[in-house]
């Protein structure tokens, strides 16, 4: 029997094999109309008596089945319709796991959200134990749970602190580690995936001893820990109150779905698996049209249509293929810069720096950054050395003239960056691209020396690089298409989302960070402590307050990043006068261990603590009675309206590239979308009316850009309905 999407393959000796393959689609996702298919391949499944093994697997050569279509939870608008799909979606896993045959998942790709509920419905999981298989119920970055039993097979088999560690953050695991905790029964290596899975079969068939939901074998000290946490009243308070506090902590409310994911694994555990799953449809229900999931949606569809593009108009226009990476400057940037096109990428790479002990310092940067994977047991040592081999140190250009890019991650100097374009362009080849990783300084004054101007681009990448996902591609109106897109596609490989910016002070990242920052050093001056201006912008959902980053930016890089925007946008852009002060008293942040806040050391219980000493340094007082939604506004809506001005001067392509910039770059809170659906979502009208009344009491740095002007007189929003900008 076959379908469009499912098909039943008979093999010998009782073996059948259901096979998933969505032909009209790059990978299997679980549509609406796929609910049909399985009832009724499952109904020819139950009635042929002459199956004893089935294995499930993927006709994707390179993926599992990647979860939900998220178009079709889009277009959910009412509560009741998400729960009659969990209810449809549990109904489906509970009759695979009733089923008489065998059962065993055959995972190599991507196994996600549905993906892997559908796999524990199957009495075992074998996995390929390639890189490209990855597990994990990621509807919590959503705004979701998992609605098809995940919340209650998940700690049966994983066991409930990992079974939450897994839920609460939707992080992906590997084959590898997913076997270490029960959630796959068998790791083999891809070209014997459906011969160790019809293996697994059959031994259960043979010994008739299958346990549903369960992994198969004798009694373990994992399992017994898992009884004694989630066996007993005591032990399941213990985990829930743990997890409640560090959810608290890190969600300050903000985010629905983590609370709801806890009420229901809990119900599931003492109520029994029949309410567990009620609760989880009605839970899911509740979340799939919030606020928060739509936005999240919408922001996950934003990052997966920049991955499709070039960053480049014209279809035509093909990249280079860069196979060698020269990176200048081996400080925490460059070195990270380096492991990134290393290890991810697949470059080589060269480092150069002027001293011995900084190359050294900047290879053994990126020797950690691969041993930690060692210990993490994401590569083999055999891997580590591989990349290893692939990395060189220098104090010259020897070897520059084989690296299709270059980038320089030197000084924030201008003349220093020149010096670097004309000192590339003489030892590396005529389609070398030089990349700037500045932050502020305008790429086309970098380029004024260049005998190649088309070949200068920037690549602004945010610190720690091994860590933050943005990439901002800055082209001035010199820049070659062929570059664009170079630079965008071995952005992409080093595991970027990549946006692509006109040229221009601070480009867009930093010049929306500029003016947020900057209000906040206002509200310093008068008054507002430190801690409660970071506690302002923590409760409206940044990562970090504004105090803190600065901190870790450091004072002295903020104010000449500072100093730059304020010569090119005037008072719209000037820093408050104490920034200063703060330099004079050499206070330049975490770095030299001396800002606005005191860094103790942790583990003796005195970690980051605010200097009290910085209010007298700036002679004000501690004012503990403003407002901290005005405080967290104030700040907001600085970079909302600053964001505003990038797109109606086309530093930024639509309001969707800025929304993303924001967010993955800077923080900018996820479940409210970006600036640009932040405005649509409060109204434009009421965005202009409170920076005229902002304006009108505290100066012409809030008066509204035209852009929100004119949104707010039309009452069009910068996103249509569809999510497209």
């Amino acid at each position: 029997m076959s379908s469009s999407i499912l098909s039943l393959e008979h093999r010998r000796d009782g073996l059948a094999v259901l096979w998933m393959n969505d032909v009209a689609e790059p990978v299997n996702t679980l549509k609406r109309e796929l609910i049909g298919e399985f009832e009724s391949m499952l109904d020819t499944i139950e009635s042929d008596r002459e199956i004893k093994v089935l294995v499930f697997a993927s006709g994707k050569p390179d993926s599992f089945v990647a979860g939900a279509d998220l178009d079709m939870l889009l277009a959910v608008r009412e509560a009741p319709d998400a729960r009659v799909l969990s209810e449809s979606s549990q109904r489906i896993q509970r009759r695979i796991a009733a089923l008489k045959p065998a059962t065993v998942a055959a995972i190599h790709g991507a196994c996600l959200g549905g993906g892997l509920e559908l796999a524990m419905a199957f009495d075992a999981r074998v996995a390929s134990d390639h890189d490209k298989t990855r597990l994990g119920l990621p509807e919590v970055q959503l705004g979701l749970l998992p609605g098809g039993g995940g919340t209650q097979r998940l700690p049966a088999l994983a066991g409930i602190e990992r079974a939450l560690d897994l839920l609460l953050t939707g992080r992906q695991v590997s084959a590898g580690y997913a076997r270490r905790i029960g959630l796959v029964d068998e790791c083999v290596p891809r070209d014997i995936l459906l011969d160790a899975a019809e293996r697994t079969g059959r031994r259960m068939a043979d010994r008739r001893a299958r346990k549903r939901g369960g992994k198969l074998g004798r009694l373990s000290l994992q399992s017994l820990r898992n009884w004694a946490l989630a066996g007993n009243p005591l032990g399941r308070r213990l985990v829930f109150d743990q997890a409640r506090r560090r959810t608290v902590k890190k969600t300050r409310g903000n985010y629905p779905a983590p609370p709801k994911i806890l009420e229901v694994v809990r119900t599931g555990l003492e109520s029994g698996m029949k309410k567990g799953e009620a609760s989880e449809a009605a839970a899911f229900g509740d979340l799939a049209v919030t606020p928060e999931a739509k936005q999240l949606i919408h922001l996950f569809f934003a990052g997966n249509q920049l991955k499709k593009e070039s960053g480049v108009a014209g279809a035509d226009v093909e990249p280079d293929t860069v196979t060698k990476v020269g990176v200048l400057g081996a400080g925490l940037m460059g070195a990270g810069i380096a492991y990134v096109s290393l290890a991810k990428a697949g470059a080589a790479v060269r480092l150069k720096d002027i001293s011995d002990d900084n190359v050294s310092r900047g290879l053994k940067h990126v020797r950690k950054d691969l041993d930690d994977r060692v210990k993490r047991r994401s590569i083999t040592p055999l891997e580590r050395d591989q990349h290893l081999g692939r990395l060189t140190g220098t104090l010259d250009y020897s070897g520059f003239a084989t690296c299709n890019v270059v980038v320089e991650a030197v000084f924030e100097d201008l003349k220093l960056k020149q010096k670097m374009v004309e000192e590339v362009e003489r030892h590396a080849g005529e389609r070398t691209i030089f990349a700037s990783n500045t932050s502020a300084l305008p790429i086309a004054e970098i380029a004024g020396g260049s005998r190649r101007p088309e070949t200068v681009v920037g690549m602004h990448y945010f610190s720690p690089v091994e860590k933050m996902p943005l990439l901002e591609v800055v082209v001035t109106d010199k820049t070659a298409p062929w570059a664009t897109a170079t630079c965008v596609q071995l952005g992409k490989r080093q595991g970027k989302t990549v946006i692509v910016v006109r040229d221009g002070p601070g480009f867009y990242t930093s010049r929306i960070l500029g003016p947020y920052i900057n209000e906040a050093t206002y509200l310093l001056g008068e008054g507002a402590p430190v801690d409660f201006i970071d506690e302002a912008l923590l409760d409206f959902g940044y990562p970090v307050g504004p105090m803190a980053l600065l901190d870790e930016v450091g004072i002295d890089v903020g104010q000449k990043v500072s100093h730059t925007l304020s010569e090119a946008f005037g008072v719209r852009m000037s820093p408050a006068p104490l920034m200063d002060k703060l330099i004079a008293d050499e206070r330049f942040g975490r770095k030299n261990r001396r800002g606005l806040y005191i860094y103790g050391d942790a583990k003796r219980g005195k970690g980051k603590q605010v200097d009290a000493s910085v209010y007298s340094l700036l002679g004000v007082s501690e004012n503990r009675r403003l407002n901290p939604q005005e405080t967290a506004e104030r700040c907001v809506l600085q970079m909302v309206n600053e964001a505003a001005y990038c797109l109606g001067e086309g530093i930024i392509e639509s309001p969707r590239d800025g929304d993303v910039g924001a967010v993955f770059g800077l923080g900018f809170p996820p479940f409210r979308g970006g600036p640009f659906r932040y405005v649509d979502s409060v109204g434009a009208g009421h965005i202009v009316e409170r920076l005229r009344a902002l304006a009108e009491r505290l100066g012409e740095r809030f008066a509204p850009a035209p852009a929100l002007v004119e949104h707010a007189e039309s009452g069009r929003p910068f996103h249509d309905e569809a999510g497209r900008a």
